[in-house]
């Protein structure tokens, strides 16, 4: 299995590549789980035809322990797995605390045990500085970490703050750091 995280700020188009990619690699014949890690769980809605996705923090707000994984869990276009994080409402809340939770409820859970994916794509929100928002590249779970911008003025900040995320966590990184300019 080869986990690959795509960081991007919101916008750039990052969640429609990372769908896309998906779905190739589905065509390819390959098990693929693309977990969106954005508070708007909205990553893949392309690969369900505008059909939503419940955000595992709010199931696992609503269940607590009773949360299964087949309540976070919808398959999309081509088999595709598709999970959400979801976060809280703007303004009241840690958005990170969504991805935290998702992953942590992912692997108690035994996800990768049970769907067997050979390709994880993290789609995560890359204009935030949280540390919720590296845990995809923190603790072995992502293998490889594409930050995707594009070459105008005001990507420079948002790149800065994913260059600065990877300073911070590179002690607990196991993971390759590719660039990505549209």
């Amino acid at each position: 299995m080869i986990r690959i995280a795509v960081y991007g700020k919101g916008g750039i188009g990052k969640s429609t590549t990372v769908s896309n990619v998906a779905a190739a690699l589905a065509e390819m014949g390959l098990k693929v789980m693309q977990i969106g890690c954005d508070p708007k769980a909205d990553s893949t809605i392309l690969l369900r035809h505008g059909e939503a996705v419940p955000a595992v923090l709010d199931l696992y707000n609503e269940k607590k322990q009773a949360l299964q994984l087949e309540d976070m869990i919808r398959i999309g276009y081509n088999g595709v797995i598709c999970v959400e994080a979801g976060g809280p409402t703007p303004g009241l809340g840690c958005a990170g605390r969504g991805i935290i939770t998702a992953l942590e409820k992912l692997k108690e859970l035994g996800a990768y045990d049970v769907y067997k994916p050979d390709v994880v794509l993290y789609d995560v929100l890359g204009d935030v500085v949280c540390g919720g928002f590296s845990m995809p590249m923190r603790k072995g779970y992502a293998d490889k970490v594409f930050i995707i911008t594009s070459g105008e003025n005001i990507e420079l900040p948002i790149m800065g703050k994913g260059f600065y995320i990877v300073r911070i966590v590179e002690d607990e990184m196991t993971t390759t750091v590719k660039v990505v300019v549209k």
